[in-house]
This record gives structure tokens, C-alpha cells and sequence, in this order.
């Protein structure tokens, strides 16, 4: 008898992302923004087929575009059969509600969509703890959306009443749900507090940058050990932290949640705990993905999370990864005859506005020994002025 063999795979979704060009922003750099979104759904799992975007002084209060453009996206959406419409801002209750009415698919911000990948992506109690605290926070808003299936009908006497209840039901629920996650949060951060107090003998750097910048494999050249490292946004979630010993100097490394811009806000609050790893160690190595049209944009959303969670006034080592992949035309540097050197980047402006500044390719491993040099005497100096008395080791 034949043995049947079913296909178990998951359909891909096709997705179609809708972004607004405000007063405050430029074509060009709308269409980075909704770049990093299409990467944004490739890594929750889906396939992005069309982007769609309007200019306006500001998103319209009801749908977010205006009326012609949503009519625009219902009609591709119905043709093409698309699962989902994603928007490359936070939408409001009101707005995912008549948008999701207008379109009859399924309908995604970009903060639900960073939730979903959080989701996925948390493996510790710690992490998994924070992103059902966020999507919990997020969702309480949005209740009424979910029992739309009771709303009042035309003359449907009595149905506006048990809606109400069950929203109010659910409400509660979740209200009580946010305040035992809540307990059990502070109950893990009172253990990552006595550990982190036990590893308070050792100097400690933290690797800190934009998503995908490559942060988990300088861990892993750094401290010689297997931190998953992937080609995808927030591919680490979870901080590791690792002892690395360079000539006779011991510290520890951590590698921590990469940043993004327009990052939730309740998200960010909701990982202050993870992020003490950053506002405690003495060294920041901040890393930039220099071969990013872009990085400057990612430096500065990057310093500015630093500023939010307290931990700008740091000592930071600015390290300037994949210059390998690096193309002078995308930054507006005439093309030279020969591709530049070690010491053309030494002596640009990247430098010299980030000291002190280091610049490798973590995956070929270039200028990897002048990095560990760098780390070694920024490590070493701040040992030598904590432990005096270990002065005769070097």
C-alpha cells in the first residue's frame, strides 16, 4: 500500500505595507522606512508584494490615508488576494477599526508586528514574561475591535448590553493578568540583580547597536562561543553575557537586544529590565553597520534609546563593522581606482566624530587584532584604577 505524504508547510502571508510621507520626512527616507518594514515581515515569516504611500501634512485621524488611497489598496488587496495590510506607524483603536471594516483583511501596525516577532522570538521567562506583558498592554486598548460581532444592529434591541459586559469582563481579566506579570518581572529581576552583584568584581562592556548589525558574531569572535546569530531583525532577544579573557585581563561581555527606530514605547518599558545589562557596565562597544546607506540614522536612534534608559554618559567604543560590504557611492564618496583602505577610514570624518572609533569586518575577520587591542587597554584601565593592588600582573 502507497504511504501518503501530506505537506505540513505553513503558507507564507502576502503582505502589502502602507506608509506617509509627513511634513517631517522625505521620499527617500520613507522609502528606507518601509525597506526596514519589508524586513520586518520577512522576519516574522511573510512576503511583501506591494508598498503603497501617500503624502500628507499628517495621517488622517479615521483611516490614516486618505479615502482614494485606501480605495487604491481595497481594490490591489481584493485582486491580488493579499492576507494582510501592514502600516509603518502605530494605528489608533479607532483607525484599525474602520481600516479592518474598509479592507476585510487582516490589519497589522508596525508595533503589533515587532510584538509578533518579539513573540517569536523570546526563549528565556524573563523575555517571554516582558513580550506577553507588552502585547497585553497593547491589546487593552483595542478590546472593543475584538467584539465587533456584537455590535448594536439595526434594530437589534439588547445586544449593546452584553457586548459591554464582556467587554468590561475581558478588561478585568487582562488588567489582572498585566499586574501578575508585573509580580513575576520584579521577582525575576530581583534574581538577575543578585547575579548581576556577583559579577560585580569584573569589569563588564556591552555590546550595544541597531538590529542586525552584527553584534551576536563579534560576541562570538570575542568570547569564542556560539550565540545564535542570524541574517534577521532581532535575531537576539535574550541577553548573553560571556566571560573573555584578553592577554591577563578577565571582563565580561554581554550581548544585549538590538535597537530599532519607532520602537513601541511600552515595548522599551517593558525591557528596561533586560536593558540593565547596558545601564550597568562600565564599557558601551557600539556597534554600526557601516555598509547601511543609512547608519548615521541608526547612530542616532541608537544614542537616543541610550539616553532614554540612562546610559548615554557611558564610555563608548564605537565600532564600525562590515566594511567589507562597504560602497563609497551609497554615502556620497567619489569612487576612487582602488577600494578604500584601513587608513582611509582611520582618517575620515566616521572617525573622527565617534572617538575613539575601530573599524572591522567581523565575518573576515579584518583588523580583528587592533579591536581586541582597542578592548583590552579601554578593559585594563578601568581594572587598574578598581584594583589597584593588581598592578604587578601587567
Amino acid at each position: 500500500m502507497k504511504q501518503k505524504f501530506y505537506d505540513t508547510a505553513v503558507k507564507q502571508e502576502k503582505a502589502v505595507l502602507v506608509g506617509v510621507i509627513t511634513a517631517n520626512e522625505t521620499e527617500e527616507q520613507e522609502k528606507e522606512y518601509l525597506e526596514e518594514l519589508e524586513f520586518l515581515v520577512a522576519t516574522a515569516g511573510g512576503e511583501t508584494v506591494k508598498s503603497f504611500t501617500q503624502k500628507l501634512q499628517r495621517p488622517d485621524r479615521a483611516t490614516f490615508v486618505g479615502s482614494g488611497k485606501l480605495e487604491d489598496i481595497k481594490a490591489y488587496v481584493t485582486a491580488e488576494e493579499i492576507d494582510m495590510v501592514v502600516f509603518d506607524d502605530g494605528l489608533s483603536p479607532s483607525q484599525l477599526r474602520n481600516i479592518e471594516r474598509e479592507l476585510q483583511v487582516k490589519v497589522l501596525d508596525r508595533n503589533n508586528l515587532i510584538l509578533d516577532i518579539f513573540a517569536n522570538r523570546a526563549q528565556t521567562a524573563q523575555a517571554k514574561t516582558q513580550v506577553e506583558l507588552a502585547q497585553l498592554q497593547y491589546l487593552l486598548p483595542r478590546l472593543t475591535r475584538l467584539w465587533t460581532h456584537l455590535e448594536r444592529q439595526k434594530g437589534g434591541i439588547g445586544m449593546r448590553g452584553p457586548g459591554e459586559s464582556q467587554i468590561e469582563t475581558d478588561r478585568r481579566l487582562i488588567l489582572n493578568k498585566i499586574a501578575l506579570l508585573k509580580e513575576r518581572l520584579r521577582q525575576i529581576d530581583k534574581q538577575n540583580e543578585t547575579q548581576r552583584k556577583n559579577r560585580n568584581q569584573m569589569v563588564r562592556a556591552a555590546l550595544v547597536g541597531y538590529t542586525n548589525v552584527g553584534k551576536s558574531t563579534i560576541m562570538n569572535m570575542i568570547s569564542k562561543s556560539e550565540v545564535f546569530a542570524e541574517n534577521k531583525l532581532f535575531a537576539t532577544l535574550d541577553t548573553t553575557v560571556r566571560k573573555v579573557v584578553i592577554e591577563n585581563v578577565p571582563f565580561l561581555l554581554s550581548d544585549t537586544v538590538g535597537f530599532i527606530r519607532k520602537l513601541p514605547h511600552h515595548l522599551v518599558e517593558c525591557f528596561k529590565s533586560t536593558l540593565d545589562e547596558v545601564r550597568e557596565a562600565d564599557i558601551l562597544v557600539h556597534v554600526v553597520d557601516i555598509s547601511h546607506p543609512n547608519f548615521e540614522d541608526q547612530i542616532h536612534t541608537v544614542n537616543e534609546t541610550l539616553k532614554d534608559i540612562g546610559a548615554i554618559d557611558k564610555r563608548i567604543i564605537t565600532v564600525f563593522n562590515k566594511i567589507d560590504a562597504f560602497k563609497p557611492e551609497q554615502h556620497q564618496i567619489e569612487q576612487q581606482a582602488e577600494p578604500l583602505t584601513l587608513d582611509d577610514f582611520k582618517h575620515s570624518w566616521m572617525a573622527k566624530n565617534n572617538s575613539p572609533a575601530i573599524f572591522i569586518s567581523a565575518t573576515k575577520k579584518e583588523n580583528v587584532d587592533e579591536f581586541r587591542t582597542l578592548l583590552y587597554n579601554e578593559v585594563k584601565t578601568i581594572h587598574v584604577e578598581r584594583y589597584p593592588y593588581d598592578q604587578l600582573l601587567y
